[in-house]
Order: C-alpha cells, then structure tokens, then sequence
C-alpha cells in the first residue's frame, strides 16, 4: 500500500504535534483501502474565513472567536452552519444545515440514509441531555440473520454490501427532534444551503474522488449507485462539479413538510423497494419498520476524571462508557508528569483502553432490551480498583471484563462483533452558550452501497454481533433483535467543569474513536495542549491488545518502547476526525483534524 509521508514538528514545550499535511485515510472503508485526505484543498467559493480556517489548520494553530463556532468535517457545511448561527440560529439549527449538506458533499460518512448520537448542553437551563437516533433493526429480522445455512458467521462484506444490513435510519427524525426542543430559525431555511448546492453543484473534493475510486468494485454492484458516482461509466473526479437532484427533491419535502414526509409515503417507499430489491443480498426493512421509528431521549452518561466530568452518550453507545472507564482508570496516575512522548504513559492509557473494551464487549448494548450496569461501569469506585491493575511495569498479559456493581447476575458472552470506520462529527457552540457534540454515520464507507433518491443506505446492522452465544454458551448481549439498535462506538463528548462545558468534542473511526478522542482529552486536560494540538497529537490506540500507532508521525518511536513493554505494536495508518471547541474564560477555540478536510469556523 502507497503511503503518503507526514511532515510532523515538535510543538513547545516538546509535546507531539501531528500531520500538517494529511496521510491517507485507510480507515473509512476498510484496512485495505486508502485515499487522499487533502486537507489543505481549496474548495471553490469559499469565504475568506473558511479559508483562513484551513490556513490556521495546515500551520497548527486553532481558530478564535467570542460567540459561536462550528466545527465539522467539511467545509461547505462548516460555512453552511456558520451561516445559520451569524443569523441567531441555535446550535440545534445550524446542526440541520451542516448534516444536510455533509450527506451530499460526505456521502460516504453521514446522511440521510444513516443515524446519529446527539448530545446537548442547555446554557439556559444548566442541564445536559442526549438524543438517540440510531439505526434500528427490521422487526422480520432474527438473531441468526448474519449466519449461513450452516449456522456460521457471514464474512464481513457479503453481509454488509446490499440489502441485508440496513436498518431503519434515525437521522431525518434527528434533526426535526433537535429543531423541536432547541430550534429557534424557521425550519425550512435551515436546508437552503444544501438544496442550493445539490441543485447547482458542488465541487467533489479528493477525499471523496479517492474513495470512490478505491470503492469502485462494492459500488459498481448497483445500478443507482453506479450511475451517480461513475458518471459517463468513469469515477468522479476531484474538482468536479456533480449535481444532485433527487436529493434537493428529497431535502425540498423534507423543509415543507417535516421527517413525515422520509418515513411515509414515496421516500419510504423508495428505500424499502431499494433494500428489498438489492440484487444478491436483499434485506428486510419493511415501511412498518420506518412508520414506527422513534428518537429517543436518555440522560447523559458522566464519568470524573480530574476535576472534571466527561459526558456522552449512553448505550445503545459504548462511547461514553469506555472513554469514561478509561479516563477513570487513568485518575491515579499523574499523565502531566510523565507527558505525550513517554511510552509509560501509552502503557497505562493502552491497558486502561483494554480494560475498558473487555468491559465494553461482555456488558454494552442497546439497554432497551439487555440489562447494562451503566452506574456500575463508571462508579468511582470500581473504576479505582479496576485501575490498580495497571500498577505494574509491563503490558498487561491479559485482561478480562470486570465486575462492576449490578443486581444482575450479568451472564452475558464474550463480543466479538466488528466495527469498520466510516462517520462524521460535528461540535457547534451558539451564542447563547448552547453546547452540542453529534456523531453522525452510515457505519462503513458508503455504507451498503445503495444509493437512493439522492443517498446511500447504511449498513448499521453489522454492528451487531453475527453470533448469539459466545464459545462457553453464554448468550452476547449485543445479538441481533428486532427493533434493537446495535451498539456503537460513538462518542460524541462535553466536557463539563463546574456544572459548566468546557470543552466539545468527538470524531468518526469505528471502534477506535474511542481512544481517538480520549487522547485528545488527556492532549488538553493533562498535557496542557490547546485544542488543535490536541486534535493533532499522534494517535495511539489500543482495543484487545496490540498497540496501534500512528504510521508517518512522530509516534513511531514508540514503536519499539512499546514493543519492550510487552506489547504487540502495528505501525498503521489512523485517520481520525476528530473536531472540537475549547470554551473558555478568554472565549472559543475550535479545532479540525489535520487528517481530513474539516475546518472549525467561528464570530
């Protein structure tokens, strides 16, 4: 595989900083697949804000501003968001410009076809809330609908390329929920901007081009598909204009007549004819499935760590969970002493990380309908004792899942299920001081690869476990059942002091955004980095126990340290997208990843 190298420097104080220019992005589609980032391209059209933005990204410094700021992974839907909040539009209404134009010019991360995890911090009120819109299954589905006639797993892509993995979409319902509870704009005007782009164009940018390209065979299978990302029989190119009618139509009934219009009627009809029909693996979703689908409203999950608590969102995520657990397991030891470059502190965040995904795949699911010890998994208490654990000088030779407090006998199976990266993130502050961090996918790059009236279809269901019961017999939480939403790793996190959010943040990557953005909460918590730099640092990431390290950066020389230690390290390519904004006494700081194409905007 062709890797672009990546300049890297140290920032003062001798704290890592990452790619100012951006390496590939394996992971949006799978281990195989790669493409360029470009996260210094100049998108046609662009304020002069925005591209200062890019500027500030490229040199590692964050964005300012007094009274609102948005962060997310384009551009164009940056501006978009800004547009709505220079206005007096709320977090909740910019959050509705920005996912709908990211579903046109990202189609392969977030849409209208997929789901998301909202998180919100109401200034007026004090209180934070979340929104759950994640994918449901088909209520015709059953335990065993990723396995063959023999009873045996499906391989990966033959379950998630067609029909077969998609599930009900929950974001549409998402954005009026949010607009309902916290919207102040006039809802039809918060799709201006991408039903203006998809009608007149937009530019494809090289992150899109390329994966197209790399993704050719998955999406050449359906004839839809087919047509709008290889017109004229040749993949679309970066800098090309492509226009998208169907979806203006879409976003057109959408703005008039609310998410009724995506869930009855010809739009749903669309998407059941489309996933029942997909040739060689068609699904079950029915217009049952989209009629009942629900968002739902659950309280934040927190957990301590220093002097502040991280917030997020609760299963069907294990987002908030595991970075929480792994926070608190890092409580008793002092990271700021031992900084961003010593193995030691890799060590401990590597095996707090592994403690935390054991936990993570015996306990999280969709809590709707398997008992999950929420409170337990981030008490104090248990989080201190599972910590000690890490005392030691050594990788931890092996872990297993804790016991966390529960008056459940908590008999669950061992998870193995299988999370590809794709996914976008957006963080908006408003001026009023609203706080809101959302996760939004269609899970795998292009999700299943069918494209209808304008968008793709995710393939949340192989989030699900393909197995029912693990080798000793014990039943896997995070099965397959109807109307269940399979768990996620989203994290999209508030970080809040003295009842009050000091920072807003989250990033797409699968199974890893997880460390992605606990790194970058220990980046600006105990190694004092703004919130580019933190954004910036390497990654290095662990989840069942090989060290994942950033390929191309300076954390390659912990390769070897690391390695001593007793772990196994991969050196690879790890593209998160992590968007944050710092909320200070001084004001906002917004950063973008270096790895992708986003910028944070503020005034």
């Amino acid at each position: 595989m062709k890797r672009k190298s990546v300049a890297v420097a140290l920032l003062a104080g001798g704290a890592w900083a990452a790619p100012v220019v951006a390496q590939q992005a394996t992971d949006d589609i799978a281990p195989e697949i790669s493409s360029e980032a470009a996260g210094e391209t100049a998108f046609a059209g662009l304020s002069q804000g925005a591209r200062d933005a890019l500027t500030s990204k490229s040199e590692g410094k964050p964005v300012t501003a007094q009274n609102w700021m948005v962060a997310a992974a384009n551009p164009l839907a940056v501006e978009a968001g800004a547009r709505i909040l220079e206005q007096g539009g709320s977090a909740a209404d910019a959050m509705v410009a920005v996912q709908t134009v990211l579903g046109l010019v990202e189609p392969q991360s977030s849409g209208l076809g997929g789901g998301a995890f909202l998180v919100w911090y109401d200034a007026k009120s004090g209180k934070l809330t979340t929104l759950d819109a994640r994918e449901t299954a088909p209520l015709a589905a059953t335990p065993t609908y990723f396995q063959d006639e023999n009873g045996e797993p499906l391989e990966f892509f033959d379950a998630v390329v067609g029909g077969r993995s998609v599930g009900t979409p929950g974001t549409p319902a998402l954005l009026e929920a949010a607009h309902r509870r916290w919207g102040k704009a006039n809802w039809g005007s918060l799709f201006e901007d991408a039903i203006k782009l998809a009608e007149d164009g937009f530019e494809v940018s090289p992150r899109l081009a390329g994966l197209v390209a790399e993704d050719s065979d998955r999406l050449g299978r359906f004839p839809a598909t087919k047509a709008y990302f290889f017109p004229d029989g040749t993949a679309i190119a970066s800098g090309a204009t492509l226009r998208n009618s169907d979806y203006a139509h879409v976003l057109r009934r959408l703005a008039a007549e609310g998410s009724d219009a995506f869930y009855k009627g010809e739009i749903a009809e669309g998407i059941v004819d489309t996933v029942r029909s997909a040739e060689g693996n068609p699904g079950l979703l029915s217009a049952e499935d989209l009629a009942r689908y629900r968002v739902i409203e659950r309280p934040a999950v927190c957990a301590e760590y220093r002097d502040h608590d991280i917030c997020g969102m609760g299963p069907p995520s294990s987002g908030a969970l595991t970075v929480g657990q792994i926070l608190g397991m890092l409580g008793g030891y002092d990271l700021a002493a031992l900084g961003a470059e010593s193995p030691e502190s890799w060590r401990l965040i590597g095996d707090a990380s592994r403690l935390a995904f054991a936990d993570r795949g015996r306990y999280m699911a969709d809590s709707d309908f398997v008992p999950v010890p929420t409170e337990g998994l981030v008490a104090p208490d248990y989080l201190s004792e599972r910590g000690k654990l890490l005392s030691g000088d050594d990788a931890l030779p092996e872990v297993s899942a804790g016991s966390p407090g529960w008056s459940h006998a908590m008999l669950w199976g061992q998870d193995s299920a299988i999370e590809f990266p794709s996914t976008s993130h957006i963080s908006i502050v408003d001026a009023d001081g609203n706080a809101l961090s959302m996760t939004t996918t269609i899970e795998n790059g292009f999700g299943s690869r069918l494209f209808t009236q304008g968008f793709l279809l995710n393939n949340e269901l192989t989030d699900f476990s393909f197995e029912t019961h693990d080798a000793a017999g014990y039943p896997i939480a995070n099965r397959l059942e109807p109307g269940k939403r399979p768990r996620s790793s989203m994290a999209p996190s508030i970080v809040m002091k003295d009842d009050r959010p000091v920072l807003v943040i989250g990033s797409p990557g699968g199974s890893r955004i997880i460390g992605y953005v606990a790194k970058a909460i220990i980046g600006h918590l105990d190694w004092g980095l703004d919130v580019q730099q933190a954004i910036a640092l390497p990654n290095v990431v662990n989840r069942f126990g090989p060290m994942d390290v950033e390929a191309g950066t300076d954390a390659a020389a912990l390769t070897q340290p690391l390695t001593d230690l007793g772990f196994e390290v991969n050196e690879t390519d790890l593209t998160s997208g992590l968007h944050g904004i710092a909320i200070t006494p001084e004001g906002l700081s917004g950063g973008a990843d270096p790895r992708r194409e986003g910028i944070a905007l503020g005034g």
